[in-house]
């Protein structure tokens, strides 16, 4: 058992985008025209009076010299950081009831300032204020020699108090739905009922993007629409909530596997709001998928902030598969040496379709098996059918003096569905109609053998099967149940006697494995299997007890009853090596 280890790698340039991905959000937020003035409240937007031209260009020549000093948290004695990580910046003006709110992109090109101010009152206008001081840009200073001791930096000035409060009596969220208005609330309800300043209510976008970032969502958060008119008291605030996801998946490194494959499996993953932990989940089942050998993803950031784009890097394993095989398996009475050969190819048209084939011969007996299985889902949802046919003749003495011969044939079309899969568990609903018939002769002639034949030796059944897998593992150990029900039903002309047994039946068969790795190369196997009809059965669906699948040292199939259990417990260890 092998243990794979799944490397997701993100790249630098993509945190950094995701650090700075909603001050190009609150840009774009500013374009909306703006409202009449409210002389009750505040507002909230775009401000772009003649009075204020000369001041929007000095404070973004400012704001442009800033940017170039590495977007320090204190910004000298005319500026204040808000929220560095997302680039506001805030300049008291001379007015005792104003200031500005300047909203820019971090190493990208200003876009816009956004002004943030209380309006005048109608009867009061206030005069335009005066530009801001330019800010000086600080030089740095010479290293001075070792034989000096360096004076210690200048302390520095303490920050004025932001000017005007608001108080908040709800948030209102759109947008939201990895999380509840109830839950967002709880991140928000410090700033409730109580005055607070513009910067605080900055805050409130951090909270919530830090509560998205902490669970999972790494591309998601929060932004207040700078459109909005605000009362002094009991104001209602609408946050934005930006849920992010994946713009494209590029798959590259298949070679028969087509791209699809990968990418619908993963696109599972990555719907909106984008999940990390789901992705991670997401390529370590691709990881476990026997088609691919080895699976690396990486992020990087997409034609919007909220958006990104995925690279999967698939390395493909070997899907064909030849096994040659002679073992002392086989029932005596055809024969117990038996030989054979099975082929097998899990993507045969490149779509994670699987094809098999296996032929088995003994003295006495020659059997085929085909199956072929396609996918319907990127969940790991499969229809498939498996026929097959053996012809026997017994050769044990002294029954091979009367040439008893036989043939049995089936037919299995099944649909299986993965309910729950995770790398750690699956649960796994199928539903099956199986067709079988066997045939007896004596002396070249039908004759009736074995108990549900006709009179001229036939048996035909038509089974309905609903089963139900369950397999949890880890490193260490893997467990297996599985429980299937079959009903047989008089369909395409089942075998139908006056008494049992014949086609009609209800039987259930229950199945358990636990496999642990005590040591390299050294297992343990536990193994357990039951079945209970409610009548008699034809001998083909009875329960079979006995040879090297079931219980060792007796001879294959001594046992065939319809009701029955069996356990095993088994240390397999190998004691030659070639």
């Amino acid at each position: 058992m092998h243990h794979h280890t799944l490397k997701l790698n993100l790249t630098v340039c993509f945190l950094l985008e995701v650090l700075i991905a909603f001050s190009a959000v609150k840009a774009s937020a500013g374009n909306l025209p703006s409202k009449a003035p409210n002389p009750e409240g505040f507002f909230l937007g775009n401000h772009e009076t003649q009075s204020n031209t000369q001041q929007l260009e000095n404070t973004t020549a400012a704001v442009k010299s800033q940017i170039r000093q590495d977007h320090e948290t204190e910004i000298g004695n005319e500026g204040y950081s808000l929220n560095p990580d997302f680039g506001f910046k805030l300049y008291p003006s001379d007015a005792s009831n104003s200031y500005e709110l300047v909203e820019s992109q971090k190493n990208r090109k200003l876009d816009k300032i956004l002004i943030l101010s209380q309006l005048p009152s109608p009867t009061a206008p206030i005069p335009p204020a005066p530009p801001p001081k330019p800010i000086p840009t600080p030089q740095p200073s010479p290293t001075p020699p070792l034989e000096e001791t360096p004076s210690p930096p200048p302390e520095s000035p303490q920050r004025p108090e932001i000017p005007g409060t608001i108080t908040i009596k709800r948030f209102e969220f759109e947008g939201n739905t990895a999380f509840s208005d109830e839950q967002l609330s709880k991140e928000t309800a410090e700033f409730l009922n109580r005055p607070i300043t513009f910067a605080e209510l900055l805050q409130v976008e951090n909270n919530i993007t830090n509560l998205y970032i902490k669970e999972g969502y790494i591309n998601s958060g929060a932004v207040i629409p700078a459109e909005q008119t605000l009362s002094p008291e009991g104001a209602v605030v609408k946050v934005r909530i930006v849920e992010g996801g994946v713009e494209d998946i590029k798959v590259t490194g298949t070679r028969r596997l087509k791209p699809g494959y990968v990418r619908s499996r993963i696109a599972l993953a990555t719907s909106k709001p984008l999940n990390r932990e789901k992705l991670l989940e997401a390529l370590q089942l691709l990881q476990l998928d026997p088609l691919i050998a080895n699976i690396s993803a990486e992020l990087s950031t997409g034609s919007r902030p909220d958006q990104s784009l995925l690279e999967v890097r698939v390395v493909e394993a070997d899907s064909f598969r030849v096994d040659i095989f002679a073992d002392n398996a086989g029932d005596p009475s055809v024969g117990t040496f038996r030989r054979g050969v099975s082929l097998s190819e899990g993507n045969l048209l490149g779509f994670g379709d699987r094809f098999s084939f296996e032929f088995i011969n003994s003295e006495g007996s020659n059997a085929f098996d085909v199956g072929y299985a396609f996918p319907i889902n990127p969940r790991n949802g499969t229809i498939g059918f498996a026929t097959g046919r053996t012809a026997v003749g017994v050769v044990e003495p002294p029954f091979d003096r009367i040439d008893i011969t036989g043939d049995y044939y089936y037919f299995d079309l099944n649909l299986r569905q993965p309910i729950i899969q995770n790398p750690s568990q699956e649960l796994a609903l199928g539903l099956t109609f199986s067709r079988q018939q066997s045939e007896s002769r004596l002396l070249g002639e039908r004759f009736p053998l074995s108990a549900g034949a006709d009179e001229e030796g036939r048996t035909r059944l038509s089974t309905v099967r609903f089963f139900q897998e369950y397999t949890q593992r880890n490193s260490q150990q893997v467990f297996a149940l599985r429980s299937q029900f079959s009903l047989g039903v008089g369909w395409l002309g089942a075998t139908v006697n006056s008494d049992p047994p014949d086609s009609r039946y209800l039987a259930w068969r229950g199945q358990g494995q636990y496999v642990r790795l005590l040591a390299p190369d050294t297992l343990l196997v536990l193994r357990s299997e039951m079945q209970l009809a409610t009548r008699p059965l034809v001998p083909i669906e009875q329960i079979r007890l006995g040879g090297l699948q079931t219980v060792k040292g007796y001879r294959q199939d001594e046992f065939l009853t319809d009701n029955g259990v069996f356990a095993s417990a088994e240390v397999r260890f190998p004691v030659l090596r070639a």
